[in-house]
């Protein structure tokens, strides 16, 4: 089955997000609904004419390093002109360097739809967009004129270089260094990991983000700084020069995405220039990867339509046996019908709290409000945490529903679960996204999740009339999150972390369900799916709740003698 673009989806969940009150700050003033109409249609005609097919393209015919050269599959090159030339790299960048400047909502909207298309070429402009968004916060007045117009062009593209070999979740124990040259440059050595489109034929540029530690600086995080080194050393004017002394080693062999380069990379002395102040180069670097924990958590959702569109259609045309309902397809299968359900429910829920964070961060951008930015926060390792879960989750009950033909690759629905795979692991673990969520987004003594919890329940409250019994499902449920949150602050670090993975499960439920029940009353059309959510996978939150109330003692019972046994 083609793949077709939810624009429905879309617009439905922009309206029960806020969006509207997005569109009404002077900053996004220009995100009226004929732009934003406009916005999907045309992205939708892009992903779903040009990008699609190149999906299986780039399974099958992997990127290859030859001769020091990196080739991209086949209808890369063309498919990557098409994202640049309709202006889709800017879509939410700085005007004044060539950016739409449009709110991260409608960009994560049409990143949503990319990655269904093809989640290995979404990659090259999602770097380079969370790179944009450093650059912009973070790099001096002359970086910003230099690389920003050809990132937001899409003719250069942008890379993010943290981990090292012997620094994977731990970056502190990075190694590479950087020495002052005398002129305002770098000299930037050492080698790193998982480049995602670390080099390519489809820019004739690549501008690498890079930590690195100055000579004599302090040890860990704190010495770390942030450098912007090019592929190819531009003049003044743009204009490409010599090479830089860096090179690809090597591309990674992966279990999925293998139409997307992930390099090994060897800088040998390379020319950078700071970006941002020197030691402070995580905090510049945060500013990509949030950007980019969100759009990590979309290319879940991504997945998940891909899947669940692919697995409903196989089973309205498979015939196997009589069912319930007579001789028609295994739709008709009451398991089958559950698994469907189940997939198309949790993308839904994915897809709304990937929005309801988008819109956060974009308030916290327009108005400068702590508690628009605080919720934003709060949202964003939910959003990749839940979002990636899900696409996982969904890529494999898709192979399950094909049955014998999932296990097949010339159906292509093994290639969603091994692209998506590795989504719930780079751009910080979830593990590290649930730490994230019970430490950090809690120091505010939990204030952020119980105005959030309000507003759930007060939506609930107001259902009530409409649908007793889901309005009181939802109530219930929240009001048990909030109660567990209220025990959770009262938790040393290692108790929380102990349930932090349940917890923020259990706080994804309780969103769900409220999105669902809010769709179901906008859209009665969407009631059965909001009441199968509500009722079969909402309960769930209960004995995940019962997890983080259990602290940590209990794990630490498991000795590694009690799990040889």
């Amino acid at each position: 089955m083609p793949y077709r673009a939810p624009l429905a989806d879309f617009h439905l969940l922009l309206q029960l997000t806020g969006f509207a009150e997005v569109a009404e700050t002077e900053r996004f003033s220009g995100a009226s609904p004929d732009m934003v109409e406009a916005i999907l249609s045309e992205a939708a005609k892009l992903c779903e004419n040009t990008l699609a097919p190149l999906n299986r393209v780039g399974d099958k015919t992997p990127a290859r390093l030859e001769n020091g050269v990196v080739r991209t599959p086949p209808g890369f090159v063309e498919g990557y002109r098409e994202i640049a030339s309709g202006g889709w790299v800017g879509i939410s960048a700085d005007p004044a360097f060539g950016g739409m400047g449009l709110p991260i909502a409608l960009g994560s909207c049409v990143n949503d739809m990319m990655g269904s298309a093809c989640l290995a070429l979404q990659l090259n402009p999602l770097l380079t967009q969370g790179q944009i968004e450093a650059l912009e916060h973070h790099a001096s007045d002359d970086l910003k004129a230099l690389y920003l117009p050809k990132l937001i062009a899409g003719e250069w593209n942008g890379t993010m270089n943290l981990t090292e070999p012997q620094a994977g979740s731990d970056v502190g124990a990075l190694r590479t260094k950087a020495e002052p040259n005398g002129d305002g440059s770098y000299a930037i050595t050492g080698q790193k990991i998982y480049i995602t489109w670390g080099d390519n034929d489809t820019n004739s540029n690549v501008s690498h983000l890079v930590l690195a530690r100055l000579v004599g600086a302090a040890a860990g995080t704190r010495g770390i700084s942030l450098f912007l080194v090019p592929k190819i050393i531009p003049d003044a004017d743009g204009n490409l020069g010599a090479p830089n002394s860096l090179k690809v080693v090597s591309l990674e062999h992966k279990l999925g995405l293998h139409g997307s380069p992930t390099a090994v990379m060897q800088f040998d002395g390379a020319t950078g220039w700071l970006v941002g102040e020197e030691n402070k180069g995580m905090a510049a670097m945060f500013t990509m990867m949030n950007n980019a924990r969100l759009a990590v958590g979309m290319q879940g959702v991504a997945i998940a339509e891909a899947a669940t569109q692919a697995a409903v259609s196989y089973a309205m045309d498979r015939k196997q046996g009589k069912t319930p309902l007579g001789e028609g397809a295994i739709i008709d299968h009451a398991d089958v019908r559950r698994m469907l359900g189940q997939m198309r429910a949790e993308t839904f829920a994915a897809r709304a709290i990937g929005l309801a964070c988008a819109v956060a961060i974009d308030m916290g951008r327009a108005t400068g409000t702590p508690e628009w930015q605080s919720r934003a926060a709060l949202l964003t390792p939910i959003a990749k945490a839940y979002g990636t879960d899900v696409g996982n989750e969904v890529a494999y009950i898709g192979v399950q529903v094909h049955g014998g033909m999932g296990f097949i690759e010339e159906t292509g629905v093994a290639q969603f679960s091994r692209d998506v795979r590795v989504t719930s692991i780079y751009e910080g673990t979830n593990g590290i996204q649930a730490m994230d969520l019970v430490a950090r987004k809690m120091m505010d003594g939990g204030e952020a999740a119980g105005l959030l919890i309000d507003e759930i329940e007060a939506a609930a409250e107001a259902a009530r009339e409409a649908q007793p019994v889901l309005a009181t499902a939802v109530w219930n449920a929240s009001e048990a999150l909030r109660e567990a949150t209220e025990a959770l602050i009262g938790q040393d670090l290692n108790d929380r972390f102990a349930g932090s993975v349940p917890y923020l499960r259990a706080f994804s439920r309780v969103l769900g369900a409220h999105y669902h029940l809010q769709a179901g009353l906008a859209e009665p059309a969407r009631l059965p799916l909001a009441t199968f959510y509500i009722k079969r996978l909402l309960p769930e939150y209960g004995p995940q709740l019962a997890q983080l109330r259990e602290g940590a003692a209990s794990l630490y019972e498991l000795t590694p003698e009690a799990l040889l046994v």
